[in-house]
């Protein structure tokens, strides 16, 4: 959008959209600089997807070892320049996010755990967090969100922050378009609120850190094979961030790639979120402790994993515990059979007896939506009576639920329990310590699909934060930070996109920060 420079409502320094971790700390490292900010959020409270994480940031030791192993997770999709600065910035964040809590009167905490894949410098890697935050009731604070509470303490942290400094936020406020020069710079943005529209200039910038399009069906339907796919916990990721930096110019990447698994959905079309089952621990390939035993088993004392997933055939076609479930675990759902034209494994089907009912709660929610207050039963009752899980007293007639033929679940479950008994499971490699066999009835299933937690594409940046054009230029003015334009494009890390939101945030701002200073 062209305009004359004078025809401004306001002027700030540099305006920040989207309120999550990767926007707030752009906010408050622009503030910390000296910048006049904006931080704007087209929603009614702030934390977007961040607050539903974990909430563990992924530091390093060595940036060396850490760019190593960004190179082989991205497969030749991302240049050396970005891998290089986060890798750099995972090195020294976690002094940032220490001085945050120290601020807050919260505990930080560091964990020194392996990256997700036995990749060259994996070893490099740790997490910070924020172990207890006395004084504060998240769950009073933030009684919309249900998560991990690891995200909301770590939201806590820097919101507290944002408000120390005295930071303007405006929530309910939407960013529709950037507003550029006659040159293609980018100098404000058009935002919207419940008393219509404002032309905001921005003398260093506009950082986008408003996340993906995880909730966009249009958007998912053009980049994505499998359909549906659910979204996990957040509905304001709906891409507004890349189409407005497409309309000025921005090349993309990574569209194709999302952070995902496989999950129920609810019965009630009300409940918009898909539910992911119980969060098995990740673990590293060949990575083997003193036992000779998959390292996460010695931590978890050989939780086995009490399902297998079939397709509308009743036949088994993955391994259902690959070494990162919640990044990986959707894919091998999305194959089109050509001869059918059908999606055969969309919906896909669990498996499970009744001692696999009984090991514990099978399902997990997560949301960011004060309409939202449902929570999975301990014992997974609740779900049985909603028929979100049915019930079935042999292998016969779960077949006749899931549309099967019962010969070929039959076959499909010995097959599955004669290789649980030699400790090897030979069609797909499923990790021994995991096998458990599928036996005592009443059978149970549960039908499967595709589940985004978040989206890893969009625009694509440099080193240093810029949002690029298809010719590798720069347009000037226009920054990125966060899952909107990750630079993973194959394999994601466990906590990656949390250091893209504090490293790529701060490095926004000090960019910006320099183009508002230069500019007098």
């Amino acid at each position: 959008m062209d305009t004359e420079t004078e025809q401004w409502d306001e002027t700030v320094d540099i305006v920040v959209v989207g309120y999550g971790f990767a926007g707030a700390a752009a906010a408050i490292e622009a503030h910390d600089q000296g910048a006049e900010t904006l931080l704007v959020e087209k929603n009614i409270t702030p934390g977007g997807i961040s607050i539903c994480s974990a909430g563990g940031v992924r530091i390093a030791r060595d940036r060396d070892a850490a760019l190593a192993y960004l190179k082989e997770t991205n497969a030749g999709t991302t240049p050396d320049e970005p891998l290089a600065a986060l890798a750099e910035g995972m090195t020294t964040i976690a002094s940032f996010i220490e001085d945050l809590a120290k601020a807050a009167g919260a505990n930080p905490v560091t964990n020194w755990m392996a990256g997700t894949y036995a990749f060259e410098g994996y070893e490099t890697f740790g997490f910070i967090s924020i172990a207890d935050y006395p004084g504060v009731d998240i769950n009073e604070q933030y009684p919309h969100v249900r998560a991990l509470r690891g995200g909301t303490r770590m939201f806590a942290v820097v919101e507290h922050n944002v408000n120390a400094r005295g930071i303007p936020v405006r929530l309910s406020t939407a960013a529709e378009r950037l507003i550029t020069s006659p040159d293609g710079a980018v100098i404000g943005v058009l935002l919207r609120d419940g008393a219509g529209t404002k032309r905001v200039r921005a003398r260093g910038g506009v950082i986008l850190t408003c996340g993906g399009f995880e909730a966009s069906t249009e958007m998912q339907a053009q980049y994505w094979q499998g359909k549906p796919v659910l979204p996990h916990a957040y509905l304001g990721n709906t891409g507004d961030g890349i189409r407005m930096a497409q309309a000025v110019g921005a090349d993309l990447w990574h569209m194709w790639h999302y952070h995902g698994t496989y999950g129920m959905r609810h019965p009630d079309p009300n409940y918009p979120y898909g539910m992911r089952l119980t969060k098995f621990p990740d673990w590293v390939p060949g990575e083997k402790d003193p036992e000779n035993v998959p390292a996460f088993f010695a931590v978890s004392q050989g939780k086995r994993m009490p399902w297998i997933i079939v397709d509308a055939n009743g036949r088994r076609f993955m391994n259902e515990y690959p070494p990162y479930l919640q990044d990986t675990g959707h894919r091998d759902m999305e194959v089109m059979d050509p001869i059918t034209q059908t999606h055969l494994r969309i919906p896909s089907w669990l498996i499970l007896d009744a001692n696999g009912l009984a090991a514990g709660q099978l399902g997990l929610q997560t949301y960011n939506d004060p309409e939202q207050s449902f929570i999975w039963s301990a014992d997974n009752s609740q779900e049985v009576d909603l028929g979100i899980i049915q019930r079935a007293d042999s292998l016969e007639e779960l077949a006749d639920l899931i549309g099967a033929s019962p010969r070929s679940l039959n076959e499909t479950v010995e097959r599955w329990n004669s290789q649980c008994a030699e400790g090897e499971d030979r069609d797909y490699g499923r990790m021994k310590e995991s096998l458990l066999p599928i036996q005592q009835p009443p059978f149970y299933t549960t039908a499967l699909r595709p589940i985004v937690g978040n989206t890893q594409g969009g625009p694509v940046h440099d080193g240093r934060q810029r949002i690029l054009n298809p010719f590798g230029e720069v347009i000037e003015g226009l920054y990125s930070a966060g899952e909107l334009g990750s630079v993973f494009g194959h394999l994601y890390i466990s906590g990656g996109n949390l250091a893209e939101c504090f490293v790529g945030g701060r490095a926004a701002a000090r960019e910006a920060f320099g183009r508002a200073a230069a500019s007098g």
